[in-house]
């Protein structure tokens, strides 16, 4: 596809084009604000909610197990909400998911973040499910669930398997190591599910997901290569005009990895000296890993 007839979709964004991390904020953020005037709008029509409750969250959370043929889309879309009345819980969820999604970003680049991110509350779902089929588990998850803790807990396992020694740094003498961020950020998911059992397997799942994810990328495979060579298929089909191969610059087929020592190399001369220090050939490096 032409790159010079692409327009921003939000223009007024810096870099907003090539910031996945940003992309995928922005969605989940916007699905929230979509269910909650959806949910204002069954409020109006009907005080007492049950509208809402009855056609809406049975139709995008994730059921009990024993429901889930009968729903079977939700193990995918229930990653992608928050309860309406919940705006703190998900601006903090949203702060906690670009974090983590900003480092994958800058290290194995934008073609990885959507299909992390899905693949985790996919896993995520999985265990869940499955959880509540072992002996004594039946009836302790919630009737409904929705929220992208899954997905967070991937991006999150993924940052700290790509480079444990990165810092994020508050000023230009003040750092936090990840390894201490992701600590807090795991303790604090933990504690939001209670203990529930298929919570904690769905959490678990989303982090087993985020460091196989990262090792099959070391390994020389390419997980979510499949959705940008799908999608720039179905943008040659419809563009008209000559093919010249430009359009693999964004496709999943070109991805490349840049080798882990020489980016934990980089890390910590950035845990050094900051930013400021590196070459031009390092902040290349850099920029090559994000494309």
């Amino acid at each position: 596809m032409n790159r010079g007839q692409k327009k921003s979709l939000l223009p007024y964004i810096p870099g907003y084009d090539n910031n996945a991390a940003l992309k995928l904020v922005f969605f989940v953020a916007g699905a929230y604000i979509t269910l909650a005037l959806t949910w204002a709008t069954f409020m109006i029509v009907n005080t007492t909610g049950d509208a809402f409750d009855h056609y809406m969250i049975p139709n995008i959370s994730l059921p009990v197990v024993s429901q889930l043929g009968a729903k079977w889309w939700t193990i995918f879309t229930y990653g992608f909400f928050h309860v309406p009345n919940s705006f703190m819980h998900m601006l903090s969820n949203m702060l906690w998911l670009y974090m983590f999604s900003s480092v994958v970003q800058m290290l194995v680049g934008k073609q990885q973040i959507a299909p992390l991110f899905v693949y985790s509350l996919l896993a995520g779902g999985v265990f869940y499910s499955a959880t509540q089929l072992l002996p004594g588990s039946a009836g302790i998850a919630p009737t409904y669930m929705m929220g992208p803790r899954a997905g967070m807990m991937g991006m999150c396992v993924a940052a700290i398997t790509l480079s444990p020694k990165y810092r994020f740094y508050l000023s230009e003498t003040f750092s936090i190591p990840m390894a201490v961020v992701a600590g807090i950020f795991a303790l604090l998911m933990l504690l939001e599910t209670g203990f529930n059992l298929p919570l904690v397997a769905m959490v678990a799942g989303g982090a087993l997901t985020g460091f196989g994810y990262v090792k099959l990328l070391r390994a020389g495979y390419r997980p979510g290569a499949w959705v940008y060579s799908l999608r720039n298929k179905m943008e040659q089909s419809v563009t008209p005009g000559p093919s010249s191969g430009k359009g693999n610059r964004s496709g999943g087929n070109t991805v490349s990895v840049t080798p882990q020592q020489r980016v934990d190399e980089i890390l910590d001369k950035i845990n050094r000296k900051g930013l400021k220090s590196l070459t031009n050939e390092e902040r290349e490096i850099l920029k090559k890993a994000g494309r």
